[in-house]
């Protein structure tokens, strides 16, 4: 950076305060609003101070005007400065405490994420907390960009990392956001590093610890059937967890990918997966005069408020989706570091 021994302390400080790595994969414009944050925040420049100006800017340190004043209106949308005509932008008076600014990303939207997200925002007082939610659909280059397009705008990442294939780039991006500011939920990946948080399931010695739970009523059962789709991201550890139930307890089984009406048969237990092969195999039971909780049984992963209630209750083996949200929660609220595993059970009802 230039240096202006002549200038006064002020101006001085205008012409050195902006912070820009060349090589840097974040974007210049995120380097500018990155660098003027953290300087407000350390009182670097003052609320109610004049920052240097988009040509002042874009001049001393050879960046587009185009990516200065996007960094400025970004800055400008975050209300953290405000532009006085004729004069340039200043600092603003946020008015207090700074807002805590929490970003999550999820996989998907589903009625157990949902459990997740609502559990975790009943916990912060909404009038003090922003709460933005990003939904990456398990594609870890969309979960990439979400986050190297906001590195520096949180306080807090709660990240979802359920992905199709867990890339080198995307754990190199992960570790981007400081440990700190880091909580990873439902799972963990390989090659994080440092003291971040997190809040998962075990998802092999979970099934086969839920299953043995359940062995008393299992055990009536000739054959197991795991209904494993293809489909939808399920962790192939759930299969593994299933199979080692199995052979552990030296009882029969078999793993497909999809429910067929021909498959059923009396004196099996099926585990299901998938809503759409429950309602199949109910279905089914029905067509052939088959008892569900007598004659078959069914188990499902991950329960739901319908379970409870259809045919006199489906059991099922599932992690508490609202303790996982709470637990996330209470890692920013507390301000701990820890890696808990989240509680998973099983829940009898009439169908085993």
């Amino acid at each position: 950076m230039k240096q202006h021994i002549d200038q006064p302390e002020k101006e001085e400080k205008f012409l050195n305060f902006l912070r820009i790595e060349e090589d840097s994969k974040t974007p210049k414009y995120k380097q500018i609003v990155d660098t003027i944050i953290s300087d407000i925040e350390n009182g670097i420049f003052k609320i109610g101070e004049r920052i240097p100006s988009i040509n002042e800017t874009s001049e001393e340190f050879y960046l587009s005007r185009d990516t200065v004043e996007r960094a400025y209106k970004l800055l400008k949308k975050k209300g953290l400065i405000i532009p006085v005509k004729g004069k340039g932008y200043f600092v603003a008076n946020t008015g207090g405490p700074k807002e805590l600014r929490i970003l999550m990303l999820l996989n998907k939207l589903s009625e157990h994420k949902k459990t997740i997200y609502n559990a975790f925002e009943k916990k912060f007082n909404l009038e003090e907390v922003t709460i933005d939610l990003i939904i990456h659909n398990c594609n870890p280059y969309t979960l990439e960009s979400a986050i190297i397009e906001n590195l520096g705008n949180y306080d807090h990442y709660v990240v979802m990392p359920h992905v199709d294939e867990v890339t080198e780039s995307l754990v190199d991006t992960i570790n981007k956001i400081p440990e700190e500011k880091l909580i990873l939920i439902n799972q963990e990946i390989d090659g994080i590093q440092g003291r971040f948080s997190s809040v998962y399931e075990d998802y092999e010695h979970d099934i086969e610890s839920a299953l043995n739970e359940g062995y008393d009523s299992i055990k009536k059962y000739k054959r197991l059937k795991l209904v494993f789709p293809l489909t939808n991201h399920y962790r192939p550890a759930i299969k593994s967890g299933f199979t080692r139930f199995c052979e552990s307890q030296h009882m029969s089984y078999e793993i497909t990918d999809t429910f067929k009406h021909d498959l059923l048969r009396n004196g099996d237990l099926y585990i299901v997966i998938e809503e759409s092969d429950l309602c199949e195999i109910i279905k089914t039971a029905n067509a052939q005069g088959l008892k569900i909780g007598e004659d078959i049984g069914v188990i499902c992963y991950n329960d739901t408020p319908v379970k409870q209630i259809l045919i006199g209750g489906i059991s099922v083996i599932t992690t508490d989706f609202e303790k996982m949200g709470e637990t996330a929660a209470n890692f920013i609220l507390e301000k701990k570091t820890d890696r808990i595993k989240n509680p998973f059970s099983l829940i009898k009802r009439s169908s085993i």
